[in-house]
């Protein structure tokens, strides 16, 4: 069990991995050092840090990526109300793919009940704002927990607002989120495929990531391929 932040960083430095370490840097550009610890690594330690502890450690200013991830984690576990009173920091600490989606995957259950309020409170204003992972993070959220029958339309309208936009981590956050609306909503999601304003990149590489999936068909994915530009 973890008893201070210090012991956070000790354990954190105890599972070092080198190798990991220098693939990760090539993979995830941040301003923030790596100190190579696999994902699993960095949940597990998170989940010894005793919730009597959490205020403590989310006063502390972050110092390496795995600290940011642990720092997300801890406050996915926190009462929705709290949670919220701590999400703008962390989004502020986010600087790359990493430390957004498993912040926004751990973010689901914390908001499920909550639904409709987080998306205007929060996820809202992320889509509209002109920071990269800002937006990325409003995407993600949007992909890991309002692709349903509900929200498709509106997904559709606030990807199209974003159309334009160029910077690369948007793009494929854009891509991933339509792609995954296709698996599960193919007929509506081709209907918008059809007339979106998507750049040309954005567009394709939706195709791609629909086509990567085994959840399609192979004659959809030869129709689809069909549609690139």
């Amino acid at each position: 069990m973890i008893k201070d932040y210090g012991d956070l960083e000790d354990q954190l430095t105890a599972h070092t991995d080198e190798k990991y370490r220098t693939f990760s840097a090539k993979l995830v550009l941040s301003k923030y050092p790596i100190v190579g610890v696999r994902i699993p690594e960095v949940r597990s330690i998170a989940k010894s840090i005793p919730k009597e502890k959490y205020d403590e450690f989310l006063d502390t200013t972050p110092k390496s990526l795995e600290e940011i991830i642990v720092r997300g984690i801890i406050i996915c576990k926190l009462p929705y109300e709290k949670m919220l009173g701590q999400f703008d920091l962390q989004v502020n600490y986010i600087d790359n793919w990493c430390t957004s989606d498993i912040f926004c995957s751990e973010l689901r259950k914390t908001i499920k009940k909550h639904e409709e309020e987080f998306l205007k409170i929060k996820v809202e204003n992320l889509l509209t704002s002109n920071k990269e992972f800002s937006t990325r993070v409003g995407l993600v959220i949007l992909k890991c927990a309002y692709v349903d029958t509900g929200h498709l339309s509106l997904i559709f309208n606030r990807v199209e607002k974003l159309a334009s936009r160029e910077e690369y981590y948007v793009k494929m956050a854009i891509a991933w989120l339509v792609s995954e609306c296709f698996i599960k909503f193919p007929d509506e999601t081709l209907e918008y495929l059809k007339k979106s304003t998507l750049n040309k990149w954005t567009f394709n590489m939706t195709i791609s990531k629909i086509c990567d999936s085994y959840r399609v068909k192979p004659e959809t994915k030869t129709y689809l391929k069909k549609l690139r530009k």
